[in-house]
């Protein structure tokens, strides 16, 4: 085994340890990249250490079903991440670039409709824009999370930059978007 050693300019590379038991008990797999599925390692995931960076984990293999973003810190059961179950199967990690963040948001598909515009975090789009819906955006800058439900609670969506026609294209069923916030470092 041979160790890494990092100069003082250097910064470790990202994290992110999957247990699957409670209370990083159990067996374990460390990820240091992306991970399209890591379920044959483990068969469940009970809980989390996210050494270092952010984080975006999903339900099934393939970066597919329900999506967890996750910074650095502890989470000791699936609770502690709003998961849904102990079942997680992939993993990207995000690479932060730009500090400027600005979105776009419309409230019908294709980008039609009333244009509403942010740069600042949501914990209430109702509150806000007078908004139930969105159903097509675009992410110029930053990264950021959807939530189904106000003060950033309940399903989340990740969002990099790009165009996002209908709310399939950010993983969503329906166009129910109650709150959304910023990722940052």
């Amino acid at each position: 085994m041979s160790a890494v050693v990092f100069l003082a300019s250097q910064t470790p590379p990202l994290q992110i340890i999957f247990y699957e038991d409670k209370n990083f008990q159990g067996r374990r797999y460390e990820c240091d990249s992306d991970c399209s599925d890591f379920h044959a390692y483990l068969n469940r995931c009970n809980s989390i250490r996210v050494e270092s960076g952010a984080w975006v984990v999903y339900e099934r293999p393939n970066y597919m079903g329900y999506q967890y973003v996750l910074n650095r810190g502890e989470y000791p059961d699936y609770q502690r991440w709003m998961g849904l179950n102990d079942r997680l199967s992939s993993c990207k990690m995000v690479h932060f670039v730009s500090p400027q963040y600005k979105i776009k948001f419309y409230d019908k598909p294709e980008f039609a409709g009333q244009a509403y515009e942010a740069s600042e975090d949501c914990p209430s789009v109702l509150e806000q824009f007078r908004l139930r819906e969105v159903h097509s955006c675009k992410v110029v800058e930053g990264f950021w999370v959807f939530y189904e439900h106000p003060n950033f609670r309940g399903r989340q969506y990740f969002l990099e930059k790009g165009d996002y026609r209908k709310p399939a294209n950010w993983g969503a069923v329906c166009a129910t978007v109650q709150s959304f916030r910023r990722l940052t470092e």
